[in-house]
């Protein structure tokens, strides 16, 4: 096996995949993502890295802090930023992206693809918010693209991963894409395995599902892989737990402190990679969003149900001058408790619009929870930065990078067994 197996992540967002695959020794040659802010978040993890690497990790400290900018951060490690191809991934585009991803690897071969096109098209939510059902929508298609990537540079694997709702999506002819999909990465050479993964089950501190799609490109009458076999393990500390050494906080504030944590928790959030053992690495991103009065008294009322009951608040049952949408017949949890258990819900890209479907168990603070609290949810460690376009701290882009993520840790067992395999 060689030293370093390269890969590159498309569709990247924020760099979930990427960040699991590299703890486990992989190493990205490129990242193409469109979104302009999750393409900073990529190339400030990339300079994390470019620094680490140098044994230099306090310049990135320093920008954490806000002593130096972004431009002055960047300025430290240009060769880093080039891993970052800020392009829609298309008809149009890719001859232009297999250009910059050749001249990045140079001569090295290219190992492993990873990524998913964005779930929107295939996802439950998706096709009922939508009156046409998703049909005709571009996105649909988009694995036509990952799979162009696959013809150019031929990598031993890949990983594909997106939505439970792929299992039953439909294109206009009946057609289920799932189906299409199969199809096309046999007419491209790989063989595949298919899974579908629940995020708890390895660790992560959330119910999270994903199907996962793994290939392997092989010869005429050779063997395809089998599913890799991930190690299951569970998340064991509650979520208050989990959010212990945070500061607590009040609806509107912020407080980037760690508070002093048990040996026991310390130990658990540095096993789960939150944290690190030894680290002057700043806390950022504890910042609650503020509300208003009524949503206050509602999350009171969808706490102390939780508490109380152990059941879920129902919309309907709220008072009449707390109720502001006229439709109470259906969506009747659109006030939900993050469960003081040992994994949350899922979280998704919703949470950047309002955080009435995440709010803190502990009902002293009365809240939504932070963005680092939402990152924690999804395995993203302490230390890693979420941009926004400007260089000031948007909260609403980091929340749409976290909801639309892979967690970190699954990526990671994903990457561990894989490489097992791959040794076989």
């Amino acid at each position: 096996m060689p030293k370093h197996l390269t890969m590159i992540d498309l569709f990247a967002g924020a760099g979930g995949l990427s960040e699991g695959f590299i703890r486990a020794g992989f190493k990205p040659v490129a990242h193409v993502e469109m979104d302009k802010a999750a393409c900073n978040t990529l190339r400030t993890r990339a300079v994390y890295y470019w620094l680490k690497e140098k044994k230099k990790l306090p310049i990135y400290y320093k920008y954490l802090k806000r002593e130096i900018t972004r431009t002055e951060l960047y300025a430290k490690a240009p060769e880093a930023l080039s891993s970052v191809i800020e392009a829609p991934i298309g008809a149009e585009t890719n001859p232009s992206i297999f250009k910059q991803v050749q001249e990045l690897a140079g001569n090295r071969s290219l190992d492993l693809l990873v990524g998913g096109p964005p779930c929107q098209a295939y996802s439950l939510m998706g096709r009922s918010a939508d009156p046409n059902r998703m049909q005709g929508d571009a996105r649909n298609y988009l694995f036509k693209y990952y799979i162009e990537f696959l013809v150019k540079f031929e990598p031993k694997y890949f990983v594909f991963e997106n939505v439970t709702g792929l299992l039953s999506a439909k294109d206009e002819a009946g057609n289920k894409y799932l189906d299409l999909i199969k199809e096309a990465f046999k007419n491209s050479g790989y063989k595949i395995a298919i899974e579908t993964l629940t995020a708890s089950d390895f660790g992560v501190p959330q119910h999270r599902k994903r199907v996962i799609i793994v290939g392997k490109k092989v010869k005429r009458g050779e063997e395809g892989p089998t599913f890799p076999k991930l190690k299951k393990s569970k998340h064991s500390e509650t979520i208050s737990q989990l959010f212990s050494d945070l500061h607590p906080l009040n609806a509107g504030e912020e407080r980037n402190t760690y508070t002093a944590s048990s040996d026991g928790h310390l130990k658990s959030l540095i096993q789960l990679g939150l944290r690190r053992k030894k680290t002057s690495a700043p806390l950022t991103y504890h910042v609650a969003r503020p509300n208003i009065e009524r949503d206050l008294e509602i999350y009171r009322l969808a706490v102390g149900k939780w508490v109380k009951d152990g059941k879920r608040l129902n919309y309907s049952e709220l008072p009449a001058r707390l109720i502001t949408h006229k439709n109470t017949k259906s969506h009747l949890d659109r006030f939900k408790v993050v469960a003081d258990e040992y994994a949350s819900h899922t979280v998704v890209a919703h949470i950047a619009k309002d955080g009435h479907y995440y709010i803190h168990p502990d009902p002293e603070q009365n809240r939504s929870i932070t963005v680092r609290e939402a990152a924690r949810l999804q395995t993203f460690p302490d230390d890693f930065y979420f941009e926004g376009i400007s260089e000031k701290l948007s909260r609403t882009a980091a929340f749409k990078q976290i909801g639309n993520a892979v967690p970190v840790l699954l990526a990671q067992r994903i990457a561990d067994a894989l490489l097992k395999e791959w040794n076989d």
